[in-house]
């Protein structure tokens, strides 16, 4: 089966984030008001073969850990969203 799988990638509580720091800041400037906390992160979504939901989960699991994250500064979650 094959499955179609969502990598997020943020920074891990307590480590700072200077690209949503200054997004946050210029949002007043662009007539946006009211926002706060924005972070920043990266999302990657591709499509995994596997016997069932939880080896695709797995398997993008460790691509998210050894590849698209670094673990020192960063967290990931792993989602299915649909079968492809």
């Amino acid at each position: 089966m094959t499955f179609f799988v969502v990598v997020e990638v943020s920074l891990r509580p307590g480590i700072s984030d200077p690209e949503g720091a200054t997004i946050e800041r210029a949002l007043p400037a662009l007539g946006f008001q009211g926002i706060s906390h924005l972070q920043t992160g990266k999302v990657f979504r591709f499509n995994v073969s596997a016997s069932s939901e939880d080896e695709a989960i797995a398997t993008a699991t460790s691509i998210a850990d050894r590849l698209l994250s670094n673990p020192v500064i960063e967290q990931s979650t792993v989602r299915v969203e649909m079968t492809a």
